[in-house]
């Protein structure tokens, strides 16, 4: 059997033990189709997603797991929406994003991966990384960023740097969401259109609109010396945002080893009723915000 089938009836066999920890998830999302879920499968989809989610995160905090997400792919993508939708129905507290600015000049002096090991978790808690030390693999390398000797120390250290995290406990995810041309550029057009999501559109963005094909041979090199047994990369067909979210979301739930616990109803004791009798200032006394919806 080659590695492929191996890998192939490893993650047929997480899926189905998926499906059995939680009843509501079917196998009924055809990711070789792009038209859209309705929102009333969507969202049932969503919902069953967000129980798991909760599951992993007890397990999480009660056997000290840690676990890191990182969340790469081509501007547009999407990357930013899964990471919400996977951070809402989290406890902030065990759950944080991760999306680190341009580097300082201290930063610039410093071992490249150090700035990023500040931010991996401690027992208990989950760590989304939006864009993470892939940065030098793509963006830094492309633009110029970086030297060429830095580029290739990145791609020789990053495996034994993944490695070091992976048996330290850490579980370590990539994802890669993939877009195609025609569909980033519907989005970047709509992004440059409507005044809710022109933040999203960097100046860096736009630059990169020219360079398609230095993107993709970039992150064909990045496959190539990162993608590997220990540490591999998982793809992400991001072309129907709905599906990308409802796909990214099930299948890192099938990579981590949860254990699903029934979640019990919490039993409120009665309240004590106070022994002094507590009269409220009146409303006029105080700076109320307007009813402007009343």
């Amino acid at each position: 059997m080659s590695k492929n089938e191996k890998k192939d009836k490893k993650n047929h066999r997480q899926d189905v033990e998926l499906q059995s920890k939680s009843p509501a998830i079917k196998n009924n999302i055809d990711k070789t189709d792009n038209t859209s879920l309705s929102s009333k499968h969507y969202s049932h989809e969503l919902e069953a997603l967000d129980l798991e989610l909760i599951h992993m995160q007890q397990w999480a905090q009660k056997t000290g797991a840690r676990i890191v997400v990182i969340f790469e792919g081509r501007d547009g993508a999407g990357k930013g929406g899964v990471i919400k939708r996977i951070a809402e129905p989290l406890n902030p507290r065990f759950c944080r994003i991760a999306a680190l600015g341009v580097p300082t000049e201290k930063e610039k002096t410093q071992w490249y991966f150090q700035r990023y090991v500040a931010h991996l978790p401690a027992a208990g808690e989950i760590v989304l990384f939006d864009r993470s030390w892939y940065n030098r693999a793509g963006v830094e390398h492309i633009m110029g960023f970086c030297t060429t000797r830095e580029y290739e120390a990145f791609l020789k250290d990053c495996p034994d740097f993944e490695t070091m995290l992976i048996r330290s406990g850490i579980h370590l995810v990539k994802f890669w969401f993939s877009v195609s041309d025609l569909e980033q550029e519907k989005r970047f057009q709509e992004r440059a259109t409507n005044p809710l999501k022109q933040w999203k559109l960097s100046p860096m963005d736009i630059k990169a609109r020219d360079l398609w094909v230095e993107y993709s041979r970039a992150k064909d090199r990045m496959f190539a010396t990162t993608d590997t047994d220990l540490s591999p990369w998982y793809v992400v067909d991001a072309d129907n945002k709905q599906k990308a979210r409802l796909n990214c979301i099930r299948h890192l739930l099938s990579l981590i080893p949860y254990a699903r616990e029934a979640v019990e109803p919490i039993t409120l004791p009665p309240r004590r009723i106070p022994s002094e009798t507590y009269v409220r200032p009146p409303l006029s006394s105080q700076r109320m915000v307007p009813d402007y919806y009343g």
